[in-house]
């Protein structure tokens, strides 16, 4: 005769193997990759992201997401908390010159001093992780933090396991992009083991192993920044395709700098291709345990890519300069996300969409109360609908080791206007007829610049973003 269990053990078993409610987030961070630096985006790149390009395929692709600033600390700042950097005064890369340490012979060659700015992540900001940690959630953070010194680490601000995550901006020790890596947050792999397969292997594991549980996963690639390295085959591999294209590198100029204006760098193809590989182990990773269905999935990048300066690995053409300016090549990024049975696989927003919008946009998916921060949920986009026309704000009063100046922006519509703080001059742009930024309207709209200028100084009032100081002459 077939025995039964008794009631409340069934029970007690089934809850055991019920799964959580809670949706999964995924976050994928890729360092100085360029809007045009993905075949999803430019289908004539001389690049291959094959695994980008599936995403794109299953999930929304956002065509006008911006970082919030034209450098990685600020918009990774903005990621973390929803504010933007001129408000948390994080407005340069942490390490950056403060204006109290510049040169003797600095005024030779600058017209301003840079503007102060914090250097660590304020700790009385809530984050991302300290959100989700609250709500139960397991947090990981796996690469590049560059948010701070020892005490401001990844784990200093809510995240449960930091592999890899201190203050320095890119792979600096050890072997750089290769094992040993001589970083504190990460145990070294065999010799000659490659950084971003190995950040990809770790974000894999915690998922896997975090399947039964709610979890945010955040995987801040150090690639696709300087150093420039890859591996002899993938090299080799890109060498032979330029020869084949037969086609000159193209340069044009951007101040007093040379601008890269064609995709054909080896080194740098080969970073791409491997960390395009990385994101689709995770990807995989999320499928093979089974909870696809509940986990979004956001990729994007914290400033254009690198075009001026640093070995000009990128073009970021049809769009101007690239990383460390305000022009679209420094702040248009490459975003897709993918919420199951919420954004249309393969579809395309052209709404207005920034770094600061994530924070809230997560909090709201999962159901959690969100701080009050500069960005805004972008749920509505994600699932098919136009938001009202908004107004974004950039501040960035430095000067960039790409070529940018002190400089401030604003978008609203098609309009875009940017401030330039040396000369205290304007440019106008209508983007909608001129995403190159090639025509400065300014002259033409007299109306539209004094008032588009009006609105972005008063945000600076708002916002109580600090400015740089003339240097006495």
């Amino acid at each position: 005769m077939k025995k039964c269990l008794p009631l409340a053990v069934f029970v007690l078993l089934f809850a055991g193997c019920s799964e959580p409610k809670e949706p999964n987030f995924v976050f994928i961070l890729v360092d100085d990759l360029g809007f045009m630096d993905i075949g999803a985006n430019n289908p004539e790149s001389f690049y291959e992201t094959p695994s980008i390009d599936k995403l794109a395929s299953e999930g929304l692709r956002l065509t006008a997401a911006y970082a919030a600033a034209p450098v990685c600390s600020p918009t990774r700042a903005s990621i973390m908390t929803g504010q933007y950097p001129g408000r948390l005064q994080t407005t340069d890369y942490f390490g950056a010159v403060q204006p109290d340490e510049v040169g003797p012979n600095y005024a030779d060659s600058r017209m301003m001093y840079p503007a102060p700015y914090v250097d660590q992540l304020p700790s009385d900001e809530k984050t991302m992780a300290e959100a989700f940690k609250e709500a139960g959630y397991s947090t990981f953070f796996a690469g590049k933090w560059h948010l701070g010194n020892e005490g401001s680490y990844p784990e200093d601000h809510g995240f449960d396991i930091n592999i890899g995550g201190h203050e320095a901006g890119g792979p600096y020790g050890g072997n750089k992009y290769f094992s040993p890596y001589g970083n504190p947050r990460l145990e070294d792999g065999p010799e000659g083991e490659l950084l971003p397969t190995r950040l990809g292997h770790e974000t894999a594991n915690f998922i896997r192993e975090s399947r039964k549980k709610p979890f945010l996963a955040f995987l801040s690639f150090y690639s696709v920044h300087t150093p420039l390295m890859t591996t002899p085959e993938l090299e080799a591999k890109y060498e032979a395709k330029k020869q084949a294209l037969n086609t000159p590198t193209v340069w044009g100029d951007e101040g007093l700098r040379k601008v890269r204006q064609s995709q054909d760098h080896a080194i740098y193809a080969g970073m791409i291709e491997s960390m395009d590989a990385a994101v689709g182990e995770v990807l995989a990773a999320i499928e093979e345990s089974g909870i696809a269905e509940r986990t979004i999935i956001i990729f994007t990048s914290d400033n254009g890519g690198l075009s001026t300066s640093e070995g000009h690995p990128t073009s970021n053409m049809p769009y101007r300069a690239g990383k460390g300016w305000l022009y679209e090549g420094g702040i248009l990024e490459p975003t897709i996300v993918k919420w199951p049975k919420n954004t249309t696989p393969g579809s395309i927003s052209s709404d207005l969409v920034s770094s600061i919008d994530y924070l809230p946009t997560m909090l709201e998916i999962a159901g959690l109360a969100s701080p009050v921060t500069d960005g805004q949920s972008i749920v509505s986009v994600l699932k098919g609908q136009s938001e009202p026309e908004r107004t974004l704000f950039w501040h960035y009063p430095h000067y960039g080791n790409q070529g940018g100046s002190p400089s401030g922006a604003i978008r609203k519509g098609p309009w875009k206007l940017i401030q330039f703080f040396e000369t205290n001059t304007t440019e106008l742009y209508n983007l909608k007829e001129d995403p190159s930024e090639s025509m400065d309207l300014s002259g033409v709209h007299p109306g539209r610049t004094e008032s588009l200028l009006a609105e972005l100084k008063r945000w600076q009032d708002e916002a109580g973003v600090l400015f740089p100081t003339q240097v006495p002459k």
